[in-house]
């Protein structure tokens, strides 16, 4: 049986460096702060409304396949996303590094 994990090892001096050695950059804020699971609540949210809860999963591992499958060929590439001025968040990033691209080489 595993045990809970504490929100401590994720804040301690280890762990911490065992994200640099991977290049992970850790996201989090002070605790108690609504903030710091906001973004994948509302992903959460939005693949169990618009997916998740429409399909009927014969096992796990299609479920897994499935989903992944949505994220990447609709939440990413087609979804019209009002915090990426509703484009879809491919097409959000593509013009911002165009734009960053025009901007650094004037």
């Amino acid at each position: 049986m595993r045990r809970p994990v504490e929100s401590g090892e994720y804040t301690s001096r280890k762990f911490g460096r065992a994200c640099r050695k991977l290049g992970v950059f850790q996201s989090m804020g002070r605790v108690g702060s609504c903030f710091d699971n906001a973004v994948s609540e509302a992903f959460k949210s939005v693949l169990k409304v618009e997916y998740v809860h429409r399909h009927i999963f014969r096992t796990r591992a299609e479920a897994r396949l499935r989903i992944a499958i949505w994220i990447t060929d609709f939440y990413n590439a087609r979804r019209l996303h009002s915090v990426c001025d509703y484009k879809s968040p491919i097409d959000y990033e593509r013009e911002y590094w165009a734009g960053l691209t025009v901007e650094l080489a004037a």
